[in-house]
């Protein structure tokens, strides 16, 4: 089964990196506020470049001087399989098996914009409506 990972980004702004393995890369977004386990929060999250597999274990400082210098977690990591819809048809609906992140989420494409999903927790049964965004690093 394919893993995800979710990357806490202290670069210069807090951000974090949903990537998930598929066609043998790290297919990632960048989600500014972070990932939700309510489904009222409609979370950006802009498509990146490909990242290789050997990323998803990475932890560490990024130095100074390189792109996306800063600090990086692992905020969360798990199994995933998709449930309907793809990439290419701008609306996925996945099921993450994370230790944070469980059940339906969708990525969908936002019409007109270039590299811009949306990130939403989907309506099931892990639903939590009290989630509170809790961070690795400070």
């Amino acid at each position: 089964m394919p893993y995800f990972v979710v990357h806490e980004h202290h670069a210069k702004q807090l951000h974090f990196d949903l990537r998930l393995e598929k066609d043998g890369v790290l297919k990632s977004w960048a989600v500014p506020k972070g990932p939700s386990m309510n489904p009222q929060d409609k979370r950006l999250a802009i498509m990146v470049e490909d990242h290789p597999l050997d990323y998803g274990d990475f932890e560490g400082d990024i130095p100074e001087g390189q792109y996306g210098a800063g600090k990086v977690y692992i905020w969360d990591k798990g199994e995933y399989f998709t449930v309907k819809g793809s990439i290419e048809e701008g609306h996925w609906e996945i099921f993450l098996k994370g230790k944070i992140l469980m059940g339906r989420f969708v990525l969908l494409k936002i019409k007109g914009k270039v590299d811009q999903w949306l990130l939403i927790k989907k309506k099931d049964e892990l639903a939590d409506y009290e989630f509170k965004l809790h961070l690795r690093g400070n």
